[in-house]
């Protein structure tokens, strides 16, 4: 007569007993192979799903990641709680650092696909409560190459640190079509007056680049947390809700070298939508300020089609002439002597946009000159054309207004 385990017996000491008669520690099952190469016609979904399969591969052999699991971890299966958390930071375009709708559908993706391939490890967002905590972060970045038209393309950059010892632990890359690449940018980065790449985003993006077995970019790892900041007062913009943004954007601006262009541009931008002219003006001359200290100053003046006139549309062009005169009085106050470049996108020959581009920042140097004619002599004009596109998708629109700018490079006087 056989005897029926006692009704009251609680599935933990089912699994206790099964675990401990399996011997305690057991091997975790082999790491998969690295996937077979890439199609050189693969689109996004397809390139991401490479990426992935990539990094997991070789993730699971590197020390350290993998994490030991015995009988009974196996057969509970572990809460969260117990699992190496892994974080993942936001997707940003490899020339601009600007986030696009692109970036954003690999946010989701990675993610998803991350925590599918990943069971033994927590999976999550970077975010402010987990910045600090997280032994691991991957870092992506999607890239263009190659011309407008049918050369067009995107390589899919992919990194995995261990950031208690900074080390990139694998990196994967993957070559997309640009078919159904989205590039429109996401509302900060369409708003924004200033190109916010800085040195904690050039960081960002050298570590997605990072091979294996090289060190991730020091800065960027230390400056995590306000990363996650950032990224939390972005949401708050982008949701309509500049009341909890302003303040994020503000504390993340008083870190320096910590995405402090960018924290400074979402400052400026609640305070307009906030109706704060005078706290928005005052913002707007630290972003010069910072610019000009750091030699990195591109602003974003949209100008009608083959003309040096602004858009006509005051809800862009309204805030220029408040520009001109902080870049005016900022340039005047540090006594600098600076090289006005125009930018023109990919349309038409590259004699026509070397004028226009020359052409545009000839009347910004006027207007600077103007409203401080202790500019005169310590200002000129260049125009780049469209030689030093940062986009060039050549789509003439705001996918690409980053490529119609206006750079201040200070130079010797």
């Amino acid at each position: 007569m056989t005897r029926s385990l006692p009704r009251s017996l609680p599935l933990s000491a089912l699994a206790l007993g099964t675990a401990l008669a399996l011997g305690g520690c057991v091997s975790n099952p082999p790491a998969p192979e690295r996937p077979s190469a890439l199609s050189r016609e693969a689109l996004l979904d397809q390139g991401l799903q490479f990426a992935v399969d990539d990094l997991v591969a070789q993730a699971l052999r590197a020390p350290g990641f993998a994490p030991a699991q015995n009988a009974l971890q196996q057969i509970l299966k572990a809460d969260a709680k117990t699992r190496p958390l892994v974080v993942v930071d936001r997707v940003v375009e490899g020339a601009a650092g600007q986030e696009t709708a692109a970036t954003r559908y690999m946010d989701r993706g990675l993610q998803t696909q991350l925590a599918a391939r990943l069971p033994g490890h927590e999976v999550a967002p970077l975010s402010p409560t987990n910045a600090g905590q997280a032994p691991f972060v991957v870092t992506s970045t999607l890239t263009p190459t190659g011309e407008a038209g049918s050369a067009r393309g995107f390589l899919i950059h992919v990194s995995l640190t261990d950031v208690r010892s900074g080390f990139v632990i694998a990196h994967s890359v993957a070559r997309v079509r640009a078919q159904g690449v989205d590039e429109t940018p996401t509302a900060f980065f369409r708003d924004s007056p200033a190109l916010s790449k800085d040195r904690a985003t050039e960081g960002q993006i050298k570590t997605a680049r990072t091979a294996t077995g090289q060190e991730a970019d020091n800065l960027y790892l230390s400056k995590l947390p306000v990363a996650a900041l950032v990224a939390q007062a972005d949401q708050g913009y982008e949701n309509g809700q500049c009341d909890r943004a302003l303040p994020l954007y503000q504390q993340a601006a008083t870190q320096p070298g910590a995405q402090q262009m960018k924290a400074l541009n979402g400052v400026y931008l609640c305070q307009v939508q906030l109706n704060q002219p005078a706290a928005a003006e005052t913002t707007f001359g630290k972003i010069v300020g910072l610019g000009l200290a750091t030699n990195n100053l591109s602003v974003r003046f949209l100008f009608s089609p083959g003309s040096t006139a602004y858009i006509a549309d005051p809800k862009i062009s309204a805030p220029y002439a408040m520009w001109l005169r902080q870049i005016a009085r900022e340039a005047d106050s540090v006594k600098a002597c600076l090289t006005v470049a125009g930018h023109t996108s990919r349309t038409g020959n590259e004699v026509y946009n070397d004028r226009l581009s020359l052409q545009r920042a000839a009347a910004v140097q006027k207007q600077l000159e103007t409203l401080s004619p202790n500019l005169g002599g310590r200002l000129n004009a260049t125009g780049i054309g469209f030689r030093e596109n940062i986009v060039g998708s050549g789509t003439d629109d705001l996918r690409d207004a980053l490529d119609r700018r206006v750079e201040f490079k200070v130079r010797p006087c």
